[in-house]
């Protein structure tokens, strides 16, 4: 055993992780001797503590930041290059990373020396940063259970450790599920209406299914419930049976079968609700301390776009008559993504398939690193070969400021590879700014971020050809990466997004996703991949005004996820009389014209907040769209066309929302940026919600 830790990359004193030489074998190991060295460091952290900076705080960070660093590195490869042997390693060695993590959290130590910082007669002296880190790590003690009985100690973190086994196994049975399902497709017939793209990709799958003959123009073609494949689906195939096939799979994945969540999502939701009464809470959303503010927005957002939504439906219903649609008087769930793609392409001539030539990924990248440049003074170079990555395709960059220094790095895996890669896309952190943890004692640690997208992959020689949808995903996502890389604050425990409340982490890539709608972004973004010209003036115009078509319905959508959290998580009774389905099909009224379908079971594959950290936290999503849109119209009130206010107005967001990160409370940065608190008015005129 001891020369697998010798020889551990895992262990390496790396700059940036060795990603080409991981393997599965190395988790446990590593792991295990990483906590051995931690538990050293802390009990003799726990011994010499004294209520200052340099003996709490510094200290402290280094064991966080070595486990967060490590392990992060062993959950970014589950997410992206999943493996039976890798989900055995990690199942291994997660409880007694888990106990060291409350082990760490619960010490009476740091916890009393935190206290006595805060009654402090130095307290005034501190920065906002340092007061936030010290009021953070107090509440976080007590959220964590260290002021329990001993008793209920152990109960609690008996919860903890399996909360988080419950959670790895939810989104390994969704990731199955969504493999699992292949609807193979021989005639012709049954794919009309199905762009070149989704056949080539359909016709890829068959190959890789053993149909080696298999061409877009004459299949077979595999059909999968990966995102790309799914969409496709739903928006083109005019065959109404296969539409209904594909939907029905999609909403009941993970919910049979030995891969079936439904009694893991019991499970959480009653441990969950145990945790929170353990600690003093009636429910688990109370710990937001938001509840009713977040009714109360998910309740004005739903009442602004339910008439919009009844008329999208009724344009709809009479769009599909008129086209002699035997369904366009009882359109159902299936129909719907079908019919409004149709009559948003003959109200705008947009023909999503048509618009994918201008959309391609190397254009996409240059207009947005343009842009970026513009908005925030910074330079971004390719850095490959600068360190190993996991998959060919991954792409690693280096931020530079106006004077060439590197800012941070990143790396960007765009394509969907649904035999190991989890749906969705995410950015995550490798290491954060931090001055405690700098190289060479002088200049702070440099950020290094992954982002991760599932588009459509290169086809048949053409680049990465994109959807409208795929490049407000990467430009969201780069909003978020924009925040742990250009923050200045130098307090690791407060850089990037860390330390920043719940309802404000969307902000930046939110705010992000306005710039492709905006006529020059869109003009760089959008030229053809083979003859460079740029997309038609009249199509940009068409397609900025088709942003708010259906915008009450997308909205409801979102609100169902909100409301769905929400109640899920303060009157869900575990064993009571409702199901969880129920609650889901309750809210669904609210939300939903077409009814839900009575075996909707979308929830089994609801991993935001089953698997990750959107828990009591899925309207966050709505009010950063508040905060981002107003965001977005001070630059509007500066002048979209005036490059010197918006080089400006840039900087100003980039030296408050960007840089602060959670050394200032959100609410305080929004106003230093905006000059007053957030209104929503933007974000329901951006929507078309406003009369």
């Amino acid at each position: 055993m001891a020369t697998e830790t010798h020889h551990n990359p895992l262990l390496e004193d790396f700059v940036f992780p060795p990603f080409d030489i991981i393997e599965p074998h190395h988790v446990g190991p590593a792991i295990r001797s990483l906590l051995k060295q931690l538990e050293r460091d802390l009990v003799e952290l726990e011994a010499t503590v004294e209520p200052t900076w340099p003996k709490l705080v510094e200290p402290l960070e280094k064991i966080i930041d070595r486990l967060s660093v490590v392990w992060g590195i062993v959950n970014h490869l589950n997410a992206v290059k999943d493996s039976s042997e890798l989900r055995y390693a990690i199942e291994e060695v997660q409880p007694e990373k888990v106990q060291f993590q409350l082990r760490l959290s619960q010490s009476k130590p740091i916890f009393y020396a935190f206290k006595a910082i805060r009654e402090s007669s130095s307290w005034e002296s501190l920065s906002d940063a340092q007061k936030r880190i010290v009021e953070a790590q107090i509440r976080d003690a007590v959220l964590n259970g260290i002021s329990l009985e001993d008793d209920k100690r152990q109960q609690f973190n008996k919860i903890e450790q399996e909360l988080e086994k419950l959670a790895q196994k939810f989104e390994e049975n969704v990731l199955d599920a969504t493999k699992k399902y292949e609807k193979l497709v021989t005639d012709k017939k049954d794919i009309e209406g199905m762009p070149t793209t989704a056949l080539a990709m359909a016709a890829q799958k068959a190959i890789s299914k053993g149909y080696e003959n298999a061409t877009v123009e004459n299949g077979p073609w595999v059909i999968t419930l990966d995102g790309p494949s799914y969409r496709c689906v739903m928006q083109h195939a005019r065959n109404r049976y296969l539409r209904e096939e594909v939907y029905r799979a999609y909403i009941t994945r993970a919910s049979s079968g030995d891969l079936n969540n439904t009694p893991i999502i019991d499970q959480i939701l009653k441990l969950r609700l145990e945790k929170a009464n353990l600690l003093g809470y009636d429910n688990y959303a109370e710990k937001m301390a938001t509840v009713s503010k977040a009714e109360e927005l998910i309740e004005e957002l739903c009442s602004a776009s339910w008439s919009s939504a009844i008329q999208d439906m009724e344009d709809i219903k009479i769009f599909a008559k008129g086209q002699n649609a035997t369904e366009a008087d009882e359109l159902n769930l299936w129909d719907v993504k079908f019919w409004s793609e149709r009559l948003r392409e003959s109200s705008y001539h947009i023909n999503e398939e048509e618009l994918r030539p201008f959309l391609s990924l190397p254009n996409v990248i240059d207009g947005l690193f343009s842009l970026a440049k513009m908005l925030f003074a910074i330079d971004i170079d390719p850095a490959d070969g600068l360190a190993p990555v996991w998959n060919e395709d991954v792409k690693l960059y280096c931020v530079k400021d106006s004077y060439g220094a590197p800012m941070a790095y990143f790396y960007f895996d765009p394509y969907s590879r649904p035999s190991e890669k989890r749906g969705g896309a995410w950015v995550s952190v490798i290491v954060g700014r931090s001055r405690a943890l700098s190289r060479d004692g002088t200049s702070s640690r440099l950020p290094i971020v992954h982002i991760v997208c599932n588009q459509t992959p290169p086809l048949a020689g053409k680049p990465s050809l994109m959807t409208f949808h795929e490049v407000e995903a990467v430009f969201h996502e780069f909003g978020h990466a924009l925040q742990h890389m250009l923050t200045t604050q130098d307090e690791g425990l407060v850089s990037g997004n860390r330390g920043i409340e719940w309802d404000a982490v969307e902000l930046p890539s939110t705010f992000m996703e306005n710039w492709c709608y905006q006529r020059d972004t869109l003009r760089s973004i959008a030229k053809h991949y083979e003859t460079g010209e740029s997309l038609p003036e009249e199509v940009c115009l068409k397609l900025r005004s088709a942003r708010t078509f259906r915008a009450g319905s997308e909205l409801l959508r979102q609100l169902r996820f909100a409301s769905v959290d929400m109640e899920l998580h303060t009157k869900y009774v575990p064993g009571g009389s409702e199901s969880v389905f129920d609650i889901d099909h309750r809210v669904g009224q609210k939300t939903h014209l077409i009814p839900l379908l009575p075996e909707d079971r979308f929830l089994c594959s609801f991993s935001h907040i089953f698997a990750d950290d959107y828990a009591a936290g899925y309207y966050s999503y709505q009010w950063a769209e508040v905060l981002a849109f107003d965001a977005f119209s001070a630059f509007e009130e500066a002048g979209l066309d005036n490059d010197k206010a918006i080089k400006e107005m840039g900087l100003k967001f980039r030296e408050t929302i960007l840089a602060l990160g959670g050394g200032k409370s959100p609410l305080e940065v929004f106003i230093e940026f905006r000059g007053r608190e957030p209104l929503p008015e933007a974000m329901l005129r951006y929507n078309g919600l406003l009369p």
